[in-house]
């Protein structure tokens, strides 16, 4: 399986959100966390991480850029229980199988999302209110050549004879 991982590649993601996902955490796109907002609310550091922020699993803080990982039966559980216990500490869930069972839903969504792209592809989200009022979300992806990060040679270690 492959699912999302939080990445950065400098620390502008510390000036424009207010909590930031540490590298490396798994990630779920986030955006139920702006369900109850109207658009003229979202403003400042919430705007930013409304605009274009996944969030990270470890921390519940927001990343910018994530890249494809690989995934295994185990990491999906835990990702699973962290989102139903943040489900319940933060949006005050009923019960334990409803948390679990939108948080299953949020990861399936991001396991879908995945499939296609090969591992180490970046994704970055835009989102925005709708006419309606609804949260639209469009994903983009910095395509990885292959499955494999490239390395380049850049000095060899020759022996001296003196």
């Amino acid at each position: 399986m492959k699912f999302l991982r939080t990445i950065r590649f400098d620390s502008s993601d510390d000036h424009v959100f207010e909590l930031t996902a540490a590298p490396d955490e798994w990630a779920v796109s986030g955006g139920f966390a702006f369900a109850g907002l109207a658009g003229g609310d979202v403003k400042g550091k919430t705007r930013q991480a409304f605009a274009n922020g996944f969030l990270g699993l470890g921390s519940f803080g927001r990343s910018t850029f994530t890249a494809v990982g690989e995934c295994g039966e185990d990491d999906l559980a835990g990702i699973e229980r962290a989102l139903a216990k943040h489900f319940i500490d933060k949006y005050g869930a009923p019960d334990e199988d409803a948390a679990l069972g939108a948080a299953r839903d949020e990861a399936q969504f991001i396991l879908d999302l995945c499939e296609t792209p090969l591992i180490n592809t970046i994704f970055t989200v835009r989102r925005s209110f709708a006419d309606d009022g609804r949260i639209r979300e469009e994903f983009r992806t910095i395509q990885a050549p292959d499955a494999q990060p490239k390395h380049t040679r850049i000095w060899s270690v020759v022996e001296d004879h003196e």
